[in-house]
């Protein structure tokens, strides 16, 4: 019988988020590969003992159904990939729980929506049960609900899910494998010159043109999709990286910060998170009701919010937190990063952008919540 798992207590206790593509599941093939993947477990169980915490994020469900299901000819609808889908991931999650219980690690599933991560309720509850895991040293198994997903609710693939999940647990790592070694300068498998590229600040168009599609088959992803993971998660201060599951230890080189396959450096400011990060459902510090004026400028016009249009501030929060901001009936209707403290609004509510100065004694600029950083809820 398995005993619960329990690691020691490491004070430079870091979180990471391993999102493993079809690709690296099955290797290449049509089944899933369970000697590579008990080898990720192993390092994932090594990392967990000295007092790490992971998070797995996993494809495979559509591989695994058509597996069990002994590869039937069908139809590509949705309703058959749900179906698979729904049989595959009942197999998947048996797989990661014999797995990681060769280690007496306890595993947790959580199935995931893009509703689930819209709405402030259920991100919070999911942002909540996340943490309620790992601090019982249970590894999260995440995967998108594809068996009741639709175009609407859908994340779409695993890498952005990844990249959300990262959020959701505050990580300090996002590690995305993949069957490739990193993002190279052109495609690998057709120009013998490309270089892979190591370090990466500055996601711009020219890096995306370097991203390429998938061309297992297998899965959603691709190198585009990576990328799109990676510039969300490194706006909310979390590192990147793209590397090959097939590398000999690959977990362990990572989150000891070595140079493995290309990585992505967070953005050095919080400011700089802006609406990717506030649109994922950070936490806010509390609410700020405003006048019609002002939601007709933040709602109508897109403008930023002045301290002149606040009718009130509840709730504690800093400088730099997120705050929903209300109408007089308390409705949300946005969410953003505030330029001054709770008790520096209360100071000035209903004040012009002038008198700011004067009053506090310093002042962070005009606007108490800028437009760059301000999520409309519509």
């Amino acid at each position: 019988m398995n005993t619960t798992f329990e690691s020691n207590e490491n004070p430079a206790r870091q979180t990471l988020v391993v999102k493993l593509g079809t690709s690296v599941l099955t290797g290449g093939s049509v089944k899933i590969d369970r000697a590579h993947v008990v080898e990720l477990v192993r390092q994932c169980a090594m990392l967990i003992k000295e007092g790490h915490r992971v998070v797995v994020v996993t494809s495979g469900a559509i591989a695994a159904g058509r597996e069990h299901l002994n590869y039937p000819q069908l139809p590509n609808t949705i309703a058959n990939k749900q179906m698979l889908a729904s049989v595959g991931q009942t197999r998947l999650i048996q797989e990661w729980e014999n797995l990681f219980g060769i280690y007496g690690i306890n595993i947790g599933q959580m199935l995931l929506t893009r509703a689930d991560l819209n709405d402030r309720e259920r991100y919070l509850n999911a942002r909540d049960m996340l943490q309620t895991l790992l601090e019982h040293h249970i590894v999260p198994v995440v995967n998108e609900n594809d068996a009741v997903a639709t175009a609407e609710i859908k994340v779409g693939d695993n890498d952005n899910l990844s990249a959300l999940v990262a959020i959701l647990a505050e990580a300090d790592k996002l590690l995305l494998l993949t069957d490739q070694p990193g993002l190279f300068t052109a495609d690998p498998r057709s120009n013998p010159d490309a270089q892979l590229i190591r370090e990466v600040d500055t996601i711009d168009e020219n890096l995306h043109q370097l991203a390429g599609g998938s061309v297992t088959g297998l899965g959603t992803g691709g190198m585009a999709t990576k990328l799109q993971a990676a510039d969300v998660a490194r706006r909310a201060g979390i590192e990147v990286t793209i590397a090959a599951g097939s590398r000999p230890g690959v977990i362990s080189e990572v989150l000891n910060g070595q140079s493995v396959g290309t990585r992505f450096h967070p953005l050095a400011s919080p400011l700089e998170s802006r609406k990717r990060w506030i649109l994922a459902g950070p936490p806010s510090g509390g609410n700020i009701l405003i006048d019609d004026g002002a939601v007709k400028a933040v709602m109508s016009s897109h403008r930023s919010l002045l301290s002149k249009g606040i009718l009130s501030v509840e709730g504690r929060f800093e400088r730099g937190a997120v705050a929903r901001i209300c109408n007089k009936e308390g409705k949300i209707l946005a969410r953003g990063i505030c330029r001054y403290s709770s008790k520096d609004l209360s100071a000035i509510v209903g004040k012009h952008s002038q008198e700011i100065q004067g009053i506090l004694g310093y002042a962070h600029g005009p606007v108490a919540v800028h437009c760059d950083d301000l999520v409309v809820m519509d």
